[in-house]
C-alpha cells in the first residue's frame, strides 16, 4: 500500500500539509485509504505529469486515466467527456510578479468514483507542488463555477464517452439534430435538452442544431444581453460541428408564422402551439431561504457557531470551519490544525450540500493566510492584515526536494516583479484649456499661468487630442485638498454642461489633489501647486471660519518639492516650510523674497537636479539660486526653515496599479449591485450596461449607447459608490480617479486592458442585433466616424513626435511663452502674419506618430521633407533675412524627394496663415530622431548653450540646445556628426546632452 506523506530529513514532521477531503481510490491495484486531511504528499510520489506545471500563465490540462493524470492537447482545451474527470490549472501572473494559482477539478455526470477520487487526490499532489496557496474548486458538469466557464468562452458542451475505465468515445456518426438551452448574462451555461416542444419555454434561449441550419429561439422573457451571449454559443456550435458552413436564423417568442424561418423552426415540432409555463426544477431552487451560517468541525462534525455578526476573529488557526452560504459553501483551514480536523471539515461540507432539498452548491477550498475575495465579503469585518506570518519557506522547501530528485523548480520560486516605466497612454501634442472656478462661475486661465494650480480652488480642463480618427476629448476637474464644497459642485455641474455641450464625445474626469494619475500630468507637463487659493468663494471660506490665509506670494517665504520622471512629467509641490519637509529622494526649491534656495537630497539623481532648475525658471524666473547638498547646507537654509531636524528619506509611495478586475453594475434607488467578469474581454462590454474597471490606482465607468438618459447621468455617482464599497476590500481610496467613457470613446489609456477593436464599439443596435450581423453575415454595420476638425484652443500648443521636444517649451524668460515645438526661424516667420490683436488660435493637430507605446502606436506617416515645405512657404511671402554667426551649407534635396503636398502650396480659395502654418509644423516634426536641419538656424557657442551658461542664449528652443551648434563644435563635443547622434536611441541621446549640460 502507497501513502502519500513528505517528511523532510532528519525531521519527523510532515513539511507540507494539505487539507482536502479525499475519496477512495485505486492506484496500481492497490487502494488508496483516506489519509488524514492535512495530507502529506511525498515528492517521491508526485506524479511526473506535473513536472513544470505553473511555471508561466495560463491554462493547463490534465484528463485522469488509468488513475493518473495525462495532460491533454492544448488543440484538445475545451473538449469534455462526460464519463471523464479532469484536472484545470489556471496560472495568472499579478503585476507583484507571484503567480496565482486556481486548481479545477472538473467531474463528468458519467465518470466513476475512483476517477472523481483520483482527480481529488491529485488536485492536492499538484496544490502541493505549487506551495500550498492554491484555491481549490469543485466543479460538477451542469454546475461549474462562472470562473471555470470563463477560461473556455463561450461555453463548453461535454460530449457523450469516456476513458477505457467505464466507456469509450463517441464516435464520429452522422449528424444528429439536438437542442440545447443557455442561460447566464456573462458567461453561457449549456445544456442539452430532449429535442421536444415541453423543453422550451418563454424564460430561457434555446438552441435548435439541425444539418444545414441553426436556429435560436428567443423565449419573450429573456434580456437582450442572453441573446447576444447565446449567439456567441451558435457561432462556436457552427464552427465546431458544422466547419462554419451552415445558414443561422434567429426566432422570436411570440411571431407565430410571420416569417419563412420562423414556420421552419415550429415545422421540427410539427407546427406551432403555445408553449407550457416553465416548470420548477432543481436548477431552478433558490438559495436565497438558506440564511448564512458559520459552523465549526467539531470531532467530524459541524457545530453551528452562534454569533451575531461574522468576524475574522472568531476564526481559530488551531480549527477548520464551514462558511454555508446557500450556493457557496466554503471549508477554511487554519495553518496549524491536524490532519483529522482538515479531512472532517471537508467531508462535513460535503455531506451538507448533499440533502435532496438543497440547490447544488459550489464547494470551494480555502487555507488561512489565502482566503478569496468572495470568502472574506461574507464577514462584517476582515483586517487588510492578519496575524498569519506566511513565508516562501514551505515553497522553497518543496522547490528543494524537487531539485534533489530531478525536477525542475524554475516555475516554484517568487517571479520578480515586472518594472514597468510609467506610461501616459495619451496623444500628448493636443490642445489644453483650463479654467479656475470662482464660486459658480469660471474664469480662463491664460497659457502661460494654466500649469499653476492653488490647492484651495477648484479647476476644470479641457483636453483635445488628434485620435484616430477624429478628434478626442478629455475633460475633467481637480480639486485642491484646501477646496470648498461649494465650489466642488459647481465645478462638476460646470463639466457636465461641458460634456452635454460635446454630445458626449468626452471622456469624463475626476481628479484630487495629490492622486493625479500620468495622463493628467503628462497633458500638463509641467505643473505647480501652491498653498492657499484665490477664488472668491475660498477667500469667503477662511474669512467667515477666522483661518488663517496661507495663500503663496511672490515675496513670501515658500518651500517646494520638485517631483517627476522628466521634462514632460514633472510637478512642484508646495510644502511647509519646515525641515521636516524635506525628503532625502527629493530636490527643493526654498524662496525668502528674493532669497532663492535649491537642495538636492543624497538619494537624487542627476534628471532629478535637471528638473529642479526647469520649474525653478518657471517659479522664479531670471534670478540667482544657491545650490545646497544634504549634509552641507548653510546656516541661512537652516535658519529659514526654522532649524535642522529629522526627516525621511524615501518616495513617497504611490497607488500602485494593479490587475484590473471588470465588475458589471446594476444601480438603484442608490444600491450599488455588482457581478465580477473573469477573464474579461472587449466582447463582455454590452451596450445595454454599465461596467467599471478597477485597476485600484483609477477606475473606468464605462457607459453603453443602448443604457438610458438616467443611469447616464448617474455614472460619476456610479464610481463614487463603487469606491464607497470597496468590493475587493483592497482599501480603495475615496479620492481615486474616476473617467466616465462613453461607448466609443474609448480613450487609449482604457483600451490598453483589452485586445480592442475599435469597430466593435461603433455599430448601430443593441448586443443582439450587432452580434447576429456577425454570425450571420460576417460583418460590422457601423455609424459614420466624425470628421476630424481643426481644434481651437487658447494654449497655442502644437505637436511634435520627439519626446524630448514634447515639453512646454517656456523659455527661461518670465515674460515670453513660445509655442511647444516650432523652432525660432519658425516662431519669426510666423510673428509677421500673426494678428496680435487677433484670438491665439492654435496649429491644426499635425499627421504624426502619436505618442503611444509600441503596443498602440498607429502606422507613422511619409512626409515630404521639411526643406520642401519651407521653400513652398516662401514662394508666397518673402523671409525676412537674419543675420547669424554661422551656418552650415545647406542639404541638397534628395532626388527622390516627393512632391509638395497641394496643401503647401495654397488652395486658390484658402489664402489664411493658419493653412501655411499647419503645412510647415506637419513638414516640420517628420519623424523621431530626424536629424535638425540647420538651414534658417542661428549658431551659439558651446559656452553660451549650456543649462548653467553665465551668459545664456534667450532665444532657443531649450530641449533641442545641441541643434544650436556647428557641426565643428558638436563633432568635437559628442565625438559623432549630427546624422550620427540622432540615430541613438533617445535615451542615449539625453544621456550625453545631460553630460554635456545641454539638457
Amino acid at each position: 500500500m502507497k501513502r502519500l506523506v513528505l517528511f523532510d530529513k532528519g525531521n519527523s514532521a510532515p513539511i507540507y500539509n494539505a487539507g482536502l477531503n479525499i475519496y477512495n481510490a485505486r492506484l496500481n491495484g492497490s487502494t488508496f485509504l483516506q489519509p488524514s486531511v492535512t495530507m502529506a504528499v511525498s515528492m517521491r510520489d508526485l506524479d511526473s505529469a506535473f513536472q513544470g506545471a505553473g511555471q508561466k500563465a495560463g491554462l493547463e490540462i490534465w484528463r485522469i486515466e488509468n488513475f493518473r493524470p495525462v495532460p491533454v492537447p492544448k488543440s484538445s482545451y475545451g473538449k469534455f467527456f462526460t464519463g471523464d474527470s479532469y484536472i484545470i490549472l489556471k496560472t495568472t501572473a499579478l503585476k507583484t510578479g507571484a503567480f496565482r494559482y486556481d486548481i479545477h477539478y472538473w467531474l463528468g455526470k458519467d465518470t466513476s468514483q475512483d476517477e472523481a477520487g483520483a482527480a481529488a487526490i491529485k488536485t492536492v499532489e499538484l496544490d502541493a507542488a505549487l506551495g500550498g496557496r492554491a484555491v481549490q474548486y469543485r466543479e460538477v458538469q451542469g454546475h461549474e463555477t462562472e470562473k471555470f466557464l470563463s477560461y473556455f468562452k463561450p461555453c463548453i458542451i461535454p460530449q457523450e464517452g469516456g476513458v477505457a475505465s467505464g466507456f469509450k468515445h463517441a464516435e464520429v456518426e452522422e449528424h444528429k439534430t439536438r437542442m440545447f438551452v443557455c442561460k447566464g448574462k456573462h458567461v453561457v451555461h449549456v445544456k442539452e435538452v430532449p429535442f421536444a416542444r415541453s423543453s422550451l419555454n418563454h424564460d430561457d434561449i434555446f438552441i435548435l442544431d439541425t444539418k444545414s441550419k441553426i436556429f435560436q429561439f428567443n423565449g419573450s422573457n429573456s434580456s437582450i444581453q442572453e441573446r447576444a451571449k447565446a449567439l456567441e454559443v451558435v457561432q462556436y456550435i457552427k464552427d465546431t460541428y458544422h466547419d462554419g458552413k451552415c445558414e443561422i436564423a434567429a426566432i422570436e417568442d411570440g411571431k407565430l408564422m410571420a416569417d419563412a424561418e420562423t414556420g421552419e423552426f415550429w415545422g421540427f415540432f410539427g407546427g406551432f402551439a403555445p408553449l407550457p409555463r416553465k416548470t420548477t426544477s432543481e436548477e431552478d431552487n433558490s438559495a436565497a431561504t438558506i440564511p448564512t451560517k458559520l459552523l465549526r468541525v467539531v470531532k467530524g462534525q459541524a457545530v453551528p457557531f452562534e454569533t451575531n455578526a461574522l468576524k475574522r476573529e472568531l476564526l481559530d488557526t488551531n480549527s477548520c470551519y464551514v462558511l454555508d452560504c446557500g450556493l457557496e459553501v466554503f471549508v477554511w483551514m487554519g495553518r496549524n490544525t491536524s490532519l483529522d480536523e482538515r479531512k472532517s471539515a471537508s467531508a462535513a461540507a460535503e455531506e451538507l450540500v448533499a440533502g435532496p432539498s438543497r440547490p447544488k452548491a459550489h464547494i470551494i477550498r480555502v487555507i488561512e493566510g489565502f482566503e478569496t475575495v468572495m470568502f472574506r465579503s461574507k464577514f462584517d469585518s476582515w483586517p487588510s492584515t492578519t496575524d498569519v506570518t506566511v513565508s516562501e519557506d514551505g515553497r522553497g522547501k518543496v522547490a528543494a526536494l524537487l531539485k534533489r530528485q530531478g525536477f525542475n523548480v524554475k516555475g516554484l520560486l517568487k517571479a520578480a516583479p515586472v518594472k514597468e516605466e510609467q506610461q501616459p497612454f495619451i496623444d500628448c501634442t493636443g490642445n489644453l484649456q483650463v479654467w479656475r472656478i470662482d464660486g459658480q462661475d469660471k474664469t480662463l486661465i491664460p497659457p502661460n499661468e494654466q500649469s499653476k494650480f492653488y490647492s484651495g480652488d477648484c479647476y476644470m480642463f479641457q483636453y483635445t487630442y488628434p485620435g484616430e480618427d477624429k478628434e478626442e476629448y478629455l475633460i475633467g476637474t481637480w480639486f485642491g485638498r484646501q477646496s470648498i464644497e461649494d465650489e466642488r459642485g459647481a465645478a462638476i455641474t460646470l463639466v457636465n454642461k461641458m460634456a452635454e455641450s460635446l454630445k458626449g464625445q468626452a471622456v469624463q474626469a475626476r481628479i484630487y489633489e495629490g492622486k493625479e494619475p500620468i495622463q493628467f500630468f503628462s497633458i500638463f507637463q509641467s505643473f505647480i501647486v501652491f498653498k492657499g487659493g484665490i477664488s472668491s468663494g475660498y477667500k469667503k471660506y477662511i474669512s467667515e471660519n477666522g483661518i488663517a490665509d496661507d495663500t503663496y506670494t511672490e515675496d513670501g517665504l515658500a518651500l517646494f518639492r520638485v517631483q517627476g520622471s522628466g521634462p514632460d512629467n514633472m510637478q512642484a509641490i508646495q510644502v511647509d516650510p519646515v525641515g521636516t519637509s524635506l525628503n532625502s529622494s527629493y530636490c527643493y526649491i526654498l524662496l525668502s523674497g528674493t532669497t532663492v534656495f535649491t537642495w538636492s537630497g543624497n538619494l537624487t539623481t542627476s534628471e532629478d537636479h535637471e528638473l529642479i532648475e526647469r520649474q525653478l525658471d518657471l517659479i522664479k524666473p531670471n534670478v540667482q539660486s544657491k545650490p545646497q547638498k544634504e549634509g552641507s547646507e548653510s546656516e541661512q537654509f537652516w535658519n529659514l526653515l526654522g532649524g535642522k531636524c529629522e526627516y525621511p528619506s524615501h518616495k513617497l509611495a504611490k497607488e500602485a496599479e494593479s490587475d484590473p478586475h471588470l465588475f458589471s453594475c446594476a444601480f438603484s434607488k442608490g444600491s450599488l449591485k455588482l457581478t465580477e467578469i473573469f477573464n474579461f474581454s472587449q466582447d463582455d462590454l454590452m451596450t445595454e450596461d454599465i461596467f467599471v474597471l478597477d485597476c485600484h490606482s483609477e477606475i473606468f465607468v464605462w457607459i453603453g449607447q443602448q443604457v438610458d438618459s438616467k443611469s447616464k447621468m448617474q455614472a460619476l455617482t456610479i464610481g463614487e459608490k463603487f469606491l464607497e464599497q470597496d468590493f475587493l476590500l483592497e482599501k480603495l481610496s475615496r479620492e481615486t480617479p474616476i473617467y466616465v467613457v462613453m461607448e466609443g470613446t474609448e480613450p487609449s489609456f482604457l483600451t490598453r486592458f483589452f485586445i480592442w477593436d475599435s469597430a466593435k464599439s461603433t455599430m448601430h443596435g443593441n448586443s443582439f442585433q450587432r452580434k447576429l450581423a456577425i454570425v450571420k453575415n460576417g460583418i460590422m454595420p457601423t455609424v459614420d466616424k466624425p470628421k476630424r476638425r481643426s481644434s481651437t484652443s487658447y494654449g497655442g500648443r502644437s505637436s511634435v513626435p520627439d519626446k524630448s521636444q514634447r515639453s512646454r517649451s517656456m523659455s527661461f524668460s518670465p515674460d515670453r511663452v513660445r509655442v511647444r515645438g516650432r523652432s525660432p526661424a519658425f516662431n519669426a516667420l510666423a510673428a509677421n502674419f500673426e494678428n496680435s490683436n487677433a484670438r491665439n488660435l492654435s496649429t491644426p493637430p499635425p499627421v504624426v506618430r502619436k505618442l503611444y507605446p509600441k503596443s498602440v502606436t498607429p502606422d507613422s506617416i511619409k512626409l515630404a521633407p521639411r526643406s520642401t515645405a519651407i521653400a513652398a512657404l516662401t514662394t508666397t511671402f518673402d523671409q525676412p533675412q537674419q543675420s547669424t554667426p554661422s551656418r552650415t551649407p545647406p542639404k541638397e534635396p534628395s532626388p527622390k524627394t516627393p512632391k509638395t503636398p497641394s496643401e503647401l502650396n495654397g488652395k486658390e480659395n484658402s489664402n489664411s496663415m493658419s493653412s501655411r502654418i499647419e503645412a510647415l509644423t506637419i513638414q516640420e516634426d517628420v519623424k523621431e530622431g530626424e536629424a535638425e536641419d540647420e538651414e534658417g538656424l542661428p549658431m551659439y557657442p558651446y559656452e553660451r548653450l549650456k543649462i548653467n551658461s553665465p551668459e545664456p542664449v534667450s532665444d532657443i528652443d531649450v530641449t533641442k540646445r545641441e541643434t544650436y551648434l556647428s557641426s565643428a563644435e558638436f563633432r568635437e563635443k559628442f565625438g559623432m556628426t549630427k546624422e550620427g547622434f540622432y540615430k541613438l536611441p533617445k535615451w542615449k541621446q539625453n544621456k550625453q546632452k545631460m553630460a554635456l549640460h545641454l539638457f
